[in-house]
């Protein structure tokens, strides 16, 4: 199959299984001006499968480091009004929306760390009402990934410089099951194998989880009527679509005050430009109390200091160690697919969709019942092969869920 099959399988992929798009409805897609290739194919396969119209929001990362660079601090102040209010009227008359990620991990790299984190959260202000909708599922969104020169020169450094995009081409091309002769079958096939792990874990309502690895000895508590998800799932209208591609995780919600011990990191964390590596967490009661970084310290303190709920956890994510893409042996330096390569959990908000009944209750109800909120929801890696992990039944019999990295 050659490169431009590949890409067209892939372009599909995006529009039929991430946003899965229906006729007559609205396609919003964010990208950066490098995956234009990509982002054109994705509008000609959905204006093929009957969409009303595509709109497209292009970034630049020349520009984006630009401001960083020269702009006065006051610009960093300005809060994106009309977009946002754009973006949430888009998302409430049923539009649905897809990210193209293609950006430099180390993009912001030496960019004071006040800029970043005031953009972050005026940015997460004013985007609160919109990323709301997308968390609840109330609309279709996925995101896909397109390969940057920059980026390629970060997973591939040693390669010759022309050969690092093709590279990164082919690895995403495996990843996402662009390669197979029907991908669409194929993602389905997948997707069903992950629904039988959530089916087997919603059988057994497990109060908590016990994470023990080399530098982690975690618990972490599950609320009453947690439910185990993956990817693929449903919007508000009852339209089946997939939220990342590629996915290899299932994933539920913890109790926000449950969390207590030490979890180490095991991939750099790639955050607002910039990279957080070797990092570890202790967890009191549901929050972070202690934490140290061998890289990024300074880029760890502005994520935990974001609001009052970016130190506690809104997802726990369980990945097998000989997941495709971890045993592909890349670091991506990239959450889209990094997280699929591990098990993850992830500081911020939780999913309202991971509590039974949670997507039609209030955020005060929520967080009644033990659901997380804040600006932010931030994946982090901890998996390895050394991890072990248990599930804790309401008796306190604790069942081995993974055994050395893998599927107990």
């Amino acid at each position: 199959m050659d490169f431009k099959q590949k890409l067209e399988n892939y372009a599909l992929l995006a529009v039929k299984v991430g946003v899965n798009i229906q006729p007559g409805q609205t396609l919003v897609v964010n990208a950066d001006i490098a995956s234009a290739e990509l982002v054109r194919l994705v509008v000609r396969k959905a204006y093929e499968a009957g969409a009303k119209l595509v709109k497209v929001n292009y970034s630049d990362e020349v520009v984006t480091r630009t401001r960083y660079d020269l702009a006065p601090e006051e610009s960093f102040l300005e809060p994106p009004k009309r977009f946002a209010e754009e973006m949430e009227e888009l998302a409430r008359s049923n539009a649905c929306f897809l990210t193209i990620v293609s950006t430099d991990p180390n993009l912001l790299k030496g960019v004071e760390p006040k800029r970043i984190s005031t953009h972050q959260r005026v940015m997460a202000e004013e985007m609160a009402g919109y990323r709301k909708l997308l968390m609840g599922n109330h609309a279709s969104w996925s995101g896909v990934a397109y390969p940057s020169a920059s980026w390629a020169a970060k997973v591939f450094p040693d390669a010759p410089e022309e050969e690092r995009i093709n590279l990164l081409w082919d690895a995403i091309f495996r990843a996402v099951r662009a390669d197979a002769e029907n991908p669409v079958e194929a993602w389905r096939a997948h997707l069903d194998g992950l629904k039988r792990r959530c089916d087997k874990l919603n059988e057994r309502k497990y109060r908590k989880l016990h994470y023990m690895a080399p530098g982690t000895d975690l618990t972490v508590e599950l609320p009453e009527g947690h439910i185990w998800c993956q990817a693929g799932t449903v919007n508000g209208k009852g339209v089946p679509f997939l939220a990342n591609i590629p996915t290899e995780e299932v994933f539920s919600v913890p109790h926000r005050d449950g969390t207590n011990g030490t979890v180490r990191s095991t991939k750099p964390l790639s955050y607002a430009g910039s990279i957080i590596d070797g990092f570890t967490l202790t967890f009191k009661d549901g929050k972070v109390t202690d934490f140290t970084a061998e890289v990024g310290q300074d880029k760890l303190e502005s994520l935990l200091s974001m609001d009052e709920g970016a130190v506690s956890l809104g997802e726990v994510a369980l990945v097998p160690h000989r997941s495709p893409i971890s045993e592909s042996g890349i670091l991506y330096y990239t959450t889209l697919f990094d997280e699929n390569a591990s098990c993850h959990l992830a500081l911020g908000a939780s999913y309202a969709f991971t509590l039974e009944g949670g997507t039609a209750l209030t955020t005060e109800q929520l967080i009644e019942r033990g659901m997380n909120q804040s600006l932010i929801h931030v994946d982090f890696m901890m998996g390895s092969p050394e991890m072990n992990i248990d599930g804790i039944l309401e008796d306190g019999t604790a069942e081995p869920i993974f055994r050395n990295g893998g599927w107990a």
